[in-house]
């Protein structure tokens, strides 16, 4: 799991890259949950919550962007 220290050092394409894996991991989660293979049913609460970390960290870099634009 990407903690906030490690997405801060990432790149944007990074961590879109990785929103992307997340929510092909959170798809998957759900479907083996709905045919009835998932082990690990917090598994899928862990993958919500890392892909809201990884919008909010995305959405903090758009804003400070905005922010740093709308000064100069």
């Amino acid at each position: 799991m990407a903690k906030k220290q490690d997405l801060t050092e990432l790149s944007d394409t990074d961590l879109i890259n990785l929103l992307d894996e997340t929510k092909d991991e959170s798809l998957n989660l759900r479907f083996q949950h709905v045919t009835g293979q998932l082990d690990n049913f917090k598994r899928i609460g862990v993958v919500r919550k890392q892909v809201a970390r990884i919008k909010t960290e995305l959405r903090m870099r758009e804003i400070n962007a905005a922010e740093a634009e709308a000064t100069s």
